[in-house]
């Protein structure tokens, strides 16, 4: 079997150009139970700073996952395809209401999908420390 590994902190042009397009993303965490829990997202990739960001409401069942792993996070993916171009970047992921860090994370999803999401109280940011990227751009 073929692998597409790519460096999370320099992926290859096509990689990184992949990331930078429009496209529905996945995420998947681990339930209690160890099953994985996969869900639409939008993801922004940032090879400088090691980390994919998921915006999303603090009371979602992604972030009673990622905070149910405990202080050193959830290991988790997150993953996009089109056609035969595919994407994968692993980490951990931790959360944060943090609001400088939340702020950075929409301004980057408003580059990414062309729109800023209205605001919500409710809103943080699950920030995944890239471990891996794998993928064809």
């Amino acid at each position: 079997m073929a692998a597409y590994p790519q460096d999370p902190s320099a992926p290859d042009t096509s990689y990184l150009t992949f990331w930078q397009e429009r496209h529905l993303c996945t995420l998947t965490t681990l339930r209690p139970d160890g099953t994985p829990h996969v869900v639409p997202v939008g993801v922004t990739y940032d090879p400088e700073a090691g980390l994919a960001r998921v915006i999303t409401n603090k009371s979602s069942a992604k972030v009673g996952h990622v905070l149910a792993a405990g202080p050193d996070g959830a290991t988790v993916a997150v993953c996009q395809v089109d056609g035969g171009r595919w994407a994968t970047l692993e980490g951990r992921a931790r959360v944060s209401a943090e609001p400088d860090r939340v702020a950075e994370a929409v301004r980057r999803y408003a580059v990414r999908y062309g729109r800023t999401p209205a605001p919500n109280p409710h809103r943080v940011v699950i920030e995944i420390e890239l471990t891996r990227a794998m993928g064809r751009g």
